[in-house]
């Protein structure tokens, strides 16, 4: 019996549904902000790789120059 008094400390369902609202908004801003944020990283990170490609393909070109 104490455990459903402790949780239900914790739970506010309010009568009027209107008092969503404001908690919908905010989560929808975060919601996309952090879909905004994983396609900059993403997109980074897709840039950084291709970096990297160009770099490795340069030192081996290098390497079998000096090689021969």
């Amino acid at each position: 019996m104490s455990q459903w008094y402790v949780l239900s400390l914790f739970l506010y369902f309010p009568e009027d549904k209107r008092e969503y609202i404001p908690a919908v908004i905010s989560l929808v801003i975060f919601m996309i902000a952090a879909v905004i944020t994983m396609r900059l990283i993403i997109s980074y990170s897709k840039r950084e790789a291709k970096k990297a490609k160009e770099l490795e393909e340069k030192l081996e070109s290098e390497r079998q120059f000096w090689d021969s």
